[in-house]
């Protein structure tokens, strides 16, 4: 899957649920219900205490991986990995999926050679600029000076997008960093924010933050919630009724620790 993914073009591959099952994990889909029996998802003491993977056994797993993958380079040639980036042409379709339901897909632009003849490199050689300097907590932590550093109440009222991923992540690594764990006092920091937030809206939340949206969020809200309290509510010009809709993605609150969501 790794050599395959190269060829096409990749050049950064995601190990989650494979390095999962290197120390345990059987796939249960129990982990939104903290009720894990191999103590991997779970806060359970009594769980927790089944867990027996190890740092070594993913570490293991990985140069497995990486094994395996320089001997299929060697098989086709590559002596470097940055050789065998975005080389589609060494890519065959199997007959084996030649299915009734395959017909009619076009695959040419995932196949697509592009023209390198003058020179030009498929691969990454310039970095891109990252987005986190345009995050939306940068904004946040400026206007939350006082509250960060002198622990006085403040109140931010804001606009937001479903661009505006990860909201209050940042910032609670910041209040974290100057206070540990026990974070702010109770109330010291509250952010109203209006519209549709993006995916992670309040992750990793510290205590003494109360992020209030008036909207909806995508997925994933409030994941590891550290302490931080979270409302989301409908505006009030809203035509619906906010209990008998959904204004929240799937999966909320995934792996938290402590804090509330209302």
């Amino acid at each position: 899957d790794v050599v395959i993914a190269a060829l096409l073009g990749a050049e950064q591959f995601g190990f989650g649920t494979t390095a999962l099952v290197a120390i345990g994990c059987t796939l249960l889909r129990k982990c939104h219900q903290g009720a894990c029996p191999f103590g991997i998802g779970t806060q359970e003491p009594e769980l927790r205490k089944r867990f027996a993977g190890k740092p070594e056994y993913v570490e293991r797993f990985m140069y497995f991986v990486a094994g395996e993958v320089r001997q299929i380079m060697a098989q086709l040639g590559f002596k470097r990995f940055e050789e065998m980036v975005g080389r589609v042409e060494r890519l065959q379709m199997s007959r084996a999926i030649e299915h009734w339901k395959a017909k009619g897909l076009d695959f040419s632009a995932i196949f697509h050679q592009p023209d390198i003849s003058d020179g030009k490199k498929i691969r990454l050689s310039n970095a891109q600029p990252g987005k986190i300097n345009d995050h939306l907590d940068w904004q946040i932590l400026e206007k939350a000076k006082s509250a960060v550093e002198k622990k006085e109440k403040t109140v931010i009222e804001m606009p937001i997008l479903n661009t505006n991923r990860t909201i209050g992540a940042i910032l609670s690594n910041r209040i974290v960093n100057k206070y540990g764990p026990k974070g702010l006092p109770d109330g010291t920091l509250e952010i109203v924010l209006r519209g549709s937030a993006g995916q992670s809206f309040g992750a990793f939340l510290a205590p003494g933050v109360t992020l209030r949206l008036i909207g909806e969020s995508n997925d994933y809200l409030g994941k590891g919630l550290s302490g931080g309290r979270i409302i989301v509510v409908t505006p009030e010009r809203s035509p619906f009724v906010a209990h008998e809709n959904i204004i929240v993605g799937n999966t909320p609150l995934r792996r938290d620790q402590r804090g509330s969501l209302y």
